[in-house]
């Protein structure tokens, strides 16, 4: 390996390492203890070499959301691969959704504003357009229309949203009902939305 490649996996090595320690940080004090002097001494660097790979810490909150989203739609893509109707693909979808915002709990909170302040910018990512592209296909198969997100198939899509996204937030937050009947409200959710989409 040529110095060239030893310096820019150094270099990508180092950026990984901060966000790590950025989530560390987060799970272990929660969000607004989060703050790049704080990373840099958990990971024993300089703030100063922080500061060269983030220029802020919502540079670093933008690159967890990032994260987050390339990691949602796996979810998401592994969760539509298993089914052939749209109508399962929406609901496995929606169910994986459901999952990755408990299993990556503080990435979802980042990246949807949860119990804390979220970064701004996240709505302009390539990777939030690529997971809702990704259900709003299989709503505009079972509606049968051309175009992407059209108003019916918006409306389906920030209707699904809303609903699991209410769910999962009233939950994180600890205002919530037991696993078993969370489950079963989901499942009555997106049940509910799927016979609705013709309408």
């Amino acid at each position: 390996m040529g110095s060239k490649e030893r310096i820019q996996r150094v270099k990508e090595e180092t950026r990984a390492n901060i966000l790590d320690a950025a989530l560390e940080i987060v799970k272990e004090d929660g969000w607004q203890a989060l703050s790049m002097r704080k990373i840099a001494d958990k990971i024993e660097y300089t703030a100063p070499i922080i500061y060269e790979y983030f220029a802020n810490k919502e540079g670093i909150l933008l690159e967890l959301t990032r994260k987050g989203n390339l990691l949602l739609l796996v979810y998401l893509k592994a969760a539509k691969a298993k089914h052939h109707t749209p109508e399962k693909q929406l609901a496995a979808m929606w169910t994986a959704y459901w999952d990755f915002a408990f299993e990556h709990t503080h990435l979802y909170q980042v990246m949807f504003g949860v119990d804390m302040i979220c970064c701004e910018q996240q709505q302009t990512l390539p990777e939030v357009e690529a997971s809702r592209k990704l259900i709003c296909d299989s709503i505009i198969e079972i509606m049968k229309v051309d175009g992407l997100c059209q108003d019916r198939v918006c409306r389906k899509y920030y209707t699904f949203w809303s609903v699991i996204h209410g769910l999962i937030s009233i939950n994180l937050v600890r205002r919530g009902t037991d696993d078993e009947m969370n489950q079963q409200i989901l499942k009555d959710a997106i049940h509910g939305i799927i016979q609705t989409i013709n309408d």
